[in-house]
C-alpha cells in the first residue's frame, strides 16, 4: 500500500509548512517500504520543483474547489487515497490540517493522529511520538485501524533536499455541491505567516503604547522573523488581532519565541510553549514567563531591544 502527502498552497505556491511534509512523508514512505504519492489542489508555480524534495509521482487538480471549503478538499483527498491505494495520508497540522484532518479520517474510515514529531513504526501496528497538553509533554499513539491518517507538527521535521525523477498527472474530481461559499479572502501582506514563522518576535504591554512598536519591527525584520502580540494588546487596538498569540489566539510552534514585556499568563503560554526555544524579556524578574522560558533577560525593553538591534546589525555584516 502507498503512502499519499497532502500539500496546501498559499498564492500559487508550496507552503513551507508542504514542503516540511514532503520530506516528512518521503522518509515516512522509506520507513514503510512504500511509494509515495504527492497531491495538491489549485494553480503552483514551478510544481516540477518538488523533484528537489524526493517527489516522484504528482496528482494535480489543477482546480475547482473554494480554499475555504474543507469538505470538499478532504473528499478530494480521500477519493485520491483510494485510487491510488493509499492506506497512510499525511498533513500538516496548520489550521486547514486540523480541519481537514477528522473529515477526511471519516470519509477514509481511518484513524487521525495529529501533532506527530517523528517517524512512526510500523512493527505491528503504527506507533508514533505526538505532542499532547497544549505540548507541555510527548506521547506515543498506536492506530486502531489499518488506515491511517498523520498530520505533522509545524517545525518539527527539517526540510532536507534529495533529487528525483518526476511525474505529474491531472487529477479528475467531481466537486460536490456545497453551502460553503467564499466571497472574500483578505490576507495580510508583507508579513512572515506565524503559522509558518520560524522565529517569532511578540510584544505586550510593557512597551507601553503602539507608537513603541516600530523597534520590534525592526528586531523581526533583522532576525526574518514574524510578529505576534499578546491577547491585551490585540484587544486594545494597538495591534490587530491576527497577531495574537495564545489559548484563544493563534497557537505557535517556532524554533524560536522571544517575548518582550509580556508577563506570561497561563493562556498565553498554552499557545507558545511549543516553541523549541524561548526566550523572555521582562523588567519583573518574578514574571512567570521567565519560569517557563529558556534564556531570560531582567531589563527594560526599551534599554535592551535596541542593544539587541545593534548586536544583530554587526553579526549579520561581519557574516
Amino acid at each position: 500500500m502507498s503512502t499519499l502527502v497532502y500539500l496546501e498552497s498559499s498564492e500559487n505556491k508550496i507552503k513551507k509548512g508542504g514542503i516540511e511534509a514532503l520530506c516528512y512523508a518521503r522518509e515516512v514512505a522509506k520507513a514503510k517500504n512504500s511509494s509515495l504519492i504527492v497531491f495538491c489542489i489549485g494553480t503552483i508555480e514551478n510544481l516540477e520543483s518538488l523533484s528537489n524534495y524526493g517527489a516522484e509521482k504528482i496528482l494535480h487538480l489543477k482546480s475547482g474547489i473554494d480554499a475555504c471549503n474543507n469538505s470538499a478538499i478532504s473528499s478530494a483527498i480521500a477519493q485520491a487515497a483510494k485510487e491510488s491505494s493509499c492506506n497512510l495520508v499525511i498533513l500538516s497540522n496548520s489550521a486547514n490540517g486540523k480541519s481537514i484532518g477528522p473529515r477526511l479520517s471519516i470519509k477514509m474510515d481511518a484513524s487521525f493522529i495529529g501533532n506527530v514529531v517523528n517517524i512512526p513504526s510500523f512493527e505491528e501496528k503504527l506507533s508514533v511520538k505526538k505532542k499532547s497538553f497544549s505540548g507541555k509533554a510527548f506521547e506515543f499513539t498506536e492506530s486502531s485501524s489499518d488506515d491511517c491518517i498523520l498530520a505533522l507538527s509545524p517545525n518539527s521535521f527539517s526540510i532536507t533536499e534529495e533529487t528525483s525523477s518526476i511525474s505529474i498527472e491531472d487529477f479528475k474530481f467531481d466537486v460536490p455541491s456545497s453551502n460553503v461559499n467564499s466571497v472574500n479572502i483578505e490576507k495580510s501582506t508583507g508579513k512572515i505567516s506565524l503559522a509558518e514563522a520560524e522565529i517569532v518576535v511578540s510584544a505586550g504591554r510593557g512597551l507601553k503604547g503602539p507608537e513603541n512598536w516600530n523597534m520590534i519591527e525592526e528586531l523581526a525584520e533583522i532576525l526574518d522573523a514574524g510578529t505576534a502580540c499578546s491577547k491585551p494588546v490585540s484587544d486594545i487596538g494597538w495591534r490587530p488581532h491576527s497577531e495574537h498569540v495564545g489559548q484563544t489566539g493563534k497557537a505557535i510552534e517556532p524554533n524560536l519565541y522571544i517575548a518582550i514585556g509580556i508577563s506570561g499568563a497561563i493562556q498565553h503560554l498554552a499557545g507558545v510553549n511549543s516553541s523549541k526555544v524561548m526566550v523572555a524579556i521582562n523588567t519583573d524578574p518574578e514574571a512567570p514567563f521567565f519560569k517557563a522560558a529558556d534564556y531570560g533577560i531582567v531589563g527594560d525593553a526599551f534599554e535592551v531591544v535596541p542593544r539587541l538591534i545593534k548586536e544583530f546589525k554587526a553579526f549579520k555584516q561581519n557574516n
